[in-house]
């Protein structure tokens, strides 16, 4: 039987990002669950029409438009998104000279005023182009506006960047100075 993998993806998501307790599994300071564990649980909890196994994580990492897992010897992670209450560690890593970030108009004032913040989630996600920061915006209003960040001046002053993956970077806030339309 053929396994739906975009709500595969979103039950993943949500246990490895949010809430991994809901099917009993636990995560290291990293981020990391142990894949069979999560297997485990996956199969205990939900109907997927068949057991999900390994390959099917292998083949929804490979397959997905959106790089939100990776896996390292056994082990599984979320690669941003997370709303955990311990923060997950990430290494800092350089940036490039400019990110971006889709938003809506109702929250621009407030945006100039505080920065960004990682509001419920750890992190602020930032987009490698506009074109992503622009689909991300899309999620809050159907006309988003697109903030261009100074990604590398304010590395070079010590905000420190977290690679999400090939389009998404990761800050714990960006203050105004560096944020512009």
């Amino acid at each position: 039987m053929k396994i739906n993998y975009i709500r595969l993806s979103k039950k993943i998501s949500y246990i490895l990002r949010h809430h991994p307790e809901a099917i009993g599994i636990t995560l290291d300071a990293y981020g990391f669950a142990d894949e069979n564990e999560l297997l485990k649980g996956l199969n205990q909890k939900y109907s997927f029409g068949r057991s999900i196994t390994h390959e099917d994580i292998v083949y929804l990492i490979e397959n997905s438009e959106k790089q939100r897992f990776a896996i390292q010897d056994d082990k599984i992670r979320a690669l941003y998104g997370h709303s955990l209450p311990s923060k997950v560690i990430k290494a800092v890593k350089q940036p490039p000279v400019l990110l971006y970030h889709g938003t809506s108009p109702e929250v621009l004032q407030a945006i100039r005023e505080k920065g960004l913040l990682p509001m419920n989630r750890q992190y602020v996600h930032l987009s490698e182009d506009r074109k992503t920061a622009e689909q991300v915006g899309r999620r809050h209003c159907q006309h988003p506006v697109i903030l261009v960040i100074e990604a590398q001046k304010a590395y070079q002053n010590g905000i420190s960047f977290f690679y999400g993956n090939d389009t998404t970077w990761l800050s714990q806030s960006i203050p105004p100075a560096y944020i512009h339309q």
